[in-house]
């Protein structure tokens, strides 16, 4: 074991990937989280019996044989006792005409749109281009290694159709890919693949790792997943204080020597900032960051909000499709937002998310409604707006599900602001779009003496599959930095 000391501010799952990493690597390693439980935005929670998975709803890397695979094997995240269900259709359109599934198969899709035949080939022959696309995973150079990743050429090669074809994609937002469909019900199935406004990149890399058999759901969800990494760490020997925040970091001669929390300050050798960098550069230093990336992160940072909505009903609704697309007659105008989709996750087959006999829903409202939250909370209807929000959306849902009138027992919404109370995330954001055209500002993985960021924020968009990527990519700069060797596993 190392003398030296690591603190890692967050325990989402970069945070937690890279405290494993470092404290199998020697390191006395020590995670300050502000929540009572693991897993930051990538989380799920219990109400009255009822789970509400509010973070995973697939994992890229759940496939055996992939690099990231190895990272959720290597922190804990995946194991024996935590099997994966793919599901198949990814999703399914419910309208008045009946319904339609997206199947990982989307060749399937020309038997049910024969006038979108031609377009559904070419978009099923941009998926077979990234089939071996994947987050590359290797070894920093000049860094000891106990089990060295080998590079292997033709995995590199089996990317190249990829490669050529991301220009094409990275020109155009995946709506506008998705509206040279002619028939408005594929077009609605896409669309809740990915958030429209993002680059088309998204859309065809996620729709590829469906078809390569990847994409699955680790029973347990979100939660199951930290707890484990959590689990692991602590059984390495590592720490995790809860309910205990970081207010700063301390520096001598810009290194960092000490977090200041409420309980006092703890020394340090070195700081690894999980929580949110955009965050972090205004709220975790003496005086806000004036770097010129900090300022390009300030003036150009584009977000992911989203209001989330569990719902917990006395019905058995197993009979409906376990994702389900909702499209609205008239446009549902909550929170600020204006919705002419639903997409409806159904638990009732996951046996331990309700009580017998009952299912739990959960829906995903996208869009920016932070500023519409905030002003409500400032003038005091914060929970007012909550409940008409959950009235307006369950008016529709009822429509679409008759089962569920009168049967609800629970629901709890969560808004932008409860992201940015539980996780200080910057404008209660989940994540960093990546547009067309456009270049994500992030922060670096090694900002000071003994100071690193990982995380969203320091690449480009993804959710876990950079959360896992980063959080190994940083705990080996630190490794490197102080001389240690990196142990995986």
């Amino acid at each position: 074991m190392h003398e030296k000391r690591l603190i890692v501010i967050g325990a989402g799952i970069s945070g937690l990937v890279s405290a494993v990493y470092a404290q199998r690597s020697g390191f006395r390693t020590l995670i300050l989280e502000k929540a009572a439980n693991p897993g930051g935005v990538s989380t799920s929670w219990k109400r009255k019996g009822y789970t509400f998975e509010g973070g995973i709803h697939w994992l890229i890397g759940a496939r055996e044989g992939l690099p990231l695979h190895d990272i959720w094997t290597e922190t804990g995240a995946l194991g024996p006792g935590n099997p994966v269900y793919y599901k198949d259709p990814i999703y399914t359109l419910v309208d008045a005409a009946g319904r339609v599934p997206l199947y990982r198969d989307l060749r399937r899709l020309k038997e049910v749109f024969p006038e979108d035949s031609a377009a559904i080939g070419r978009m099923c022959f941009h998926v077979a281009c990234f089939r071996h696309f994947h987050p590359v995973v290797l070894d920093e150079r000049g860094l000891k290694v106990r089990y060295p990743r080998p590079f292997r050429l033709w995995e590199f090669i089996k990317m190249g159709p990829a490669v050529l074809l991301a220009p094409f994609l990275l020109l155009r937002s995946a709506g506008s890919y998705i509206d040279r469909f002619h028939n408005r019900r594929l077009r609605n199935l896409l669309r809740t693949v990915v958030d429209p406004e993002i680059n088309a990149l998204s859309l065809i890399y996620t729709l590829s790792t469906f078809s390569a058999g990847d994409s699955g759901y680790p029973e347990g969800g979100s939660l199951r997943m930290a707890s484990n990494m959590a689990d692991t760490f602590t059984a390495l020997g590592g720490e995790i204080r809860y309910r205990t925040p970081a207010l700063e970091i301390l520096r001598e001669k810009g290194r960092a020597v000490a977090v200041r929390t409420e309980a006092g300050d703890i020394p340090c050798d070195a700081v690894i900032i999980s929580a949110d960098a955009r965050s972090a550069i205004d709220h975790l230093f003496a005086a806000p960051l004036q770097e010129r990336w900090a300022r390009k992160m300030r003036k150009s940072l584009i977000t992911s909000q989203c209001m989330f909505l569990g719902i917990g009903v006395q019905a058995d609704l197993s009979s409906y499709p376990r994702s389900m697309v909702l499209p609205q007659a008239k446009p549902l105008h909550v929170g600020g937002l204006t919705l002419d989709l639903l997409t409806v996750n159904n638990y009732a087959r996951e046996a331990a998310y309700a009580p017998e006999g009952c299912t739990t829903l959960t829906l995903i409202l996208p869009g920016e409604s932070y500023a519409f939250w905030a002003a409500a909370r400032e003038r005091g209807d914060y929970a007012q707006r909550k409940a008409e929000t959950f009235e307006a959306v369950l008016q529709r849902l009822e429509k679409a599900i008759p089962e569920i009138q009168g049967k609800v027992q629970v629901w709890d919404l969560a808004t932008p602001l409860t992201y940015q109370r539980y996780c200080d995330t910057w404008d209660g954001s989940y994540m960093t779009q990546w547009l067309p055209r456009t270049l994500t500002p992030t922060a670096p993985i090694r900002y000071a003496p003994g100071i690193y960021f990982t995380g969203q924020r320091t690449s480009l968009s993804g959710g876990l599959p950079i959360a896992g990527t980063s959080g190994r990519i940083t705990a080996q700069a630190v490794c490197k930095d102080f001389g240690a060797e990196f142990v995986s596993r």
